[in-house]
């Protein structure tokens, strides 16, 4: 069967590379990494998340989601003057055998692209502990291996603001995609947690309480095109998954999605718009944030989440923070436990339906 011709902008001068999952149109490489920058510049200016002169701290993990949007973000603020000052802010975990070679690739990434980078780790900012600890003290307790997501999700989260703090930035953006937020909003649906599921329909947070403003410009961007799009620019990346990934929840979430995506290919981006859509009754709405009565971080109950996580590390009882232990606990859990959401499983560009 003959190549397709490209039926984007260039009007059929080159054979298509690929059939877009997004419209299902055969392009070439050049129309479709063209087609995806404008498709982030559009969600930036609708909006409205980056102001020119934005000092703009990138969560940097070394995986395919947080390299592919530095690099769109690099590539439009020269070719559209958006003047944004890009630093990145990569987070060490602390997992033996994992997070070292994700760093490595950061690095490489910051000193091909001339970008300061900042490094934050757990063991610094939290008395010690790392996630190898963290996992550890959690086995000791029957049934809690896979927590070890949900205190990396709140830790991260809390370290990446220390980090964006660091470098003065004014607004922290993660590379979650269609696809994370996707499995997030199945997650909450399935947990039945209303008060997750009114605030995940949004590109981001305002900022309030003290903590920066937020966002996700690849928020549309569907995983298989990021990854294309990532082997068309010829991208250095990481891309194992995270040791304790498998025991995490979302990997059920995630393989339900993949069997729900075979019968109706539209199921990411419906339930990411779904989000946006939806209205909780009055009774349903989680109440306004306070602030920490420990560090002064913003928080829905006395404790903010991180600090309720440590206490309960420390006082050697690790579930005392997570679940029933204490019920409707703060903001995050394992579906924020990276930055740019890269640890799942590794997928390759020839998963894409190309020519």
């Amino acid at each position: 069967m003959p190549v397709p011709r490209c039926s984007g902008p260039c009007g059929g001068v080159r054979p298509a590379a690929l059939r877009r999952p997004r419209t299902g149109g055969a392009v070439c490489r050049s129309c479709f990494c063209n087609a995806f920058e404008a498709e982030v510049l559009t969600t930036l200016q609708t909006g409205r998340l980056l102001p020119p002169g934005a000092i703009v701290a990138v969560g940097a993990s070394g995986g395919k989601d947080s390299t592919v949007l530095a690099h769109v973000l690099r590539a439009l603020d020269a070719r559209h003057g958006l003047e944004l000052d890009l630093r990145l802010v990569a987070v060490d975990e602390g997992i033996g055998g994992y997070r070292d070679a994700a760093l490595a690739a950061v690095r490489r990434q910051a000193a091909r692209w001339q970008l300061p980078l900042t490094v934050v780790a757990y063991a610094d900012l939290f008395g010690g502990w790392t996630m190898d600890e963290v996992a550890r003290r959690a086995a000791q307790e029957p049934g809690r291996a896979r927590a070890c997501c949900t205190f990396c999700g709140v830790l991260r989260r809390r370290a990446l603001e220390e980090g964006a703090q660091r470098v003065r930035a004014t607004h922290i953006v993660t590379g979650h995609n269609a696809d994370d937020m996707a499995e997030t909003v199945l997650m909450n649906f399935l947990r039945g947690d209303s008060g997750r599921l009114a605030r995940g329909g949004t590109l981001g947070s305002p900022g309030e309480g003290g903590a920066l403003p937020r966002c996700r410009p690849l928020q549309f961007a569907s995983q298989k095109e990021i990854v294309l799009y990532a082997h068309f620019q010829e991208l250095d990346y990481f891309s194992e998954e995270c040791v304790y990934a498998p025991e995490a929840f979302r990997g059920h979430v995630r393989d339900l999605l993949k069997a729900l995506e075979a019968a109706r290919p539209s199921v990411v981006l419906d339930l990411v718009h779904s989000a946006e859509r939806l209205a909780l009754a009055p009774a349903a709405r989680p109440p306004p944030p306070g602030a920490c009565t420990r560090c002064g971080a913003l928080a829905s109950r006395s404790l903010c989440q991180a600090c309720a996580l440590l206490d309960g590390l420390n006082r050697g009882r690790p579930r005392l923070a997570i679940g029933k232990g204490r019920k409707g606990l703060g903001e995050e859990g394992e579906e924020q436990s990276c930055a740019s959401k890269d640890r799942g499983r590794p997928i390759r560009a020839g998963a894409i339906q190309a020519f």
